[in-house]
């Protein structure tokens, strides 16, 4: 699982074990910000509900949103949330 484009393009991030979360592909991933494009500005917080690995949110901040809040119930998930933004910095 990487990051597909922005600041952080190809960047590798860690994702959860297990069948508790599920990583959303490139291809949605690629759909779903080419319709957010539009919206998505220098000062645009993003919300990355059910985070597992926080690729949605950080794939958000790559693109240019100024911050993503994570939302996670999942230890292992907050932690490859964690792994995934100190790579990211």
């Amino acid at each position: 699982m990487r990051v597909i484009a922005g600041e952080a393009k190809r960047l590798k991030l860690v994702s959860p074990k297990g069948f508790e979360t599920r990583p959303t592909s490139d291809i949605t991933k690629e759909t779903l910000f080419n319709v957010l494009a539009p919206y998505i500005y220098s000062d645009t917080r993003f919300l990355d509900l059910f985070a597992g690995s926080g690729a949605i949110g950080i794939e958000a901040v790559s693109r240019g949103a100024k911050e993503a809040v994570f939302v996670e119930k999942s230890k292992e998930a907050l932690s490859c949330i964690a792994a995934n933004l100190k790579t990211c910095r």
